[in-house]
């Protein structure tokens, strides 16, 4: 096993170039991640992994604060870009080590297009895949990517989501929202068997 990455180590890069798409998720070109995040922002893909434990709990995890879009803001375990060149399969594997240390099977659940605004800062527009997974391995963070992290109980978060959901990315809510109406009995039978 590859040693886990240290938590100075740098991993995202304004300059690092991403895949842009159309809404049938077509290759239409790359750009770099800044550009892609400016005004209203590009369509460009991305994915969302929510990882679980045997308890039935989720990981999530806090922004850190110097983060350009939603910083300090509450999300799902992982979620960044696959770069041009790079598969989406490649693309979560390498992130979750990067940012987590901690290596699972992924399974890929469906893909949805949404667009989001941070203040004055940029936007998210993105054809965003979404993964689930299950680890026992404890986070080793990265803290030039997470400020925070946690494990809580599926009746847990929508307790949060339903307190104070101004504190969570809208990626997540819109994401979570789906995987309880559409996927519960999938992620029943990952936390159960280790098996989606």
């Amino acid at each position: 096993m590859a040693e886990a990455p240290t938590n100075d180590h740098i991993v995202s890069y304004d300059n690092e170039s991403l895949i842009l798409v159309d809404s049938q998720d077509e290759c239409i070109g790359y750009l770099d991640k800044a550009a892609c995040h400016d005004n209203q922002g590009l369509l460009h893909r991305a994915f969302s992994l929510f990882l679980f434990n045997e308890k039935g709990e989720v990981l999530l995890q806090q922004r850190v604060a110097n983060k350009r879009l939603w910083p300090l803001f509450w999300s799902n375990s992982c979620c960044s870009h696959p770069r041009q060149n790079e598969s989406m399969q490649q693309a979560v594997s390498r992130r979750v080590w990067e940012e987590l240390g901690v290596q699972s099977e992924m399974v890929y659940l469906y893909k949805f297009e949404y667009q989001a605004t941070f203040q004055d800062q940029g936007s998210e527009h993105e054809l965003c895949y979404v993964y689930i997974g299950r680890t026992e391995t404890k986070p080793n963070i990265n803290s030039h990517e997470i400020n925070a992290w946690k494990w809580v109980s599926l009746q847990k978060l929508d307790q949060l989501l339903d307190g104070d959901p101004d504190s969570f990315t809208p990626w997540l809510k819109l994401e979570w929202q789906e995987l309880k109406h559409r996927y519960s009995e999938t992620i029943k039978s990952l936390i159960d068997t280790g098996r989606a």
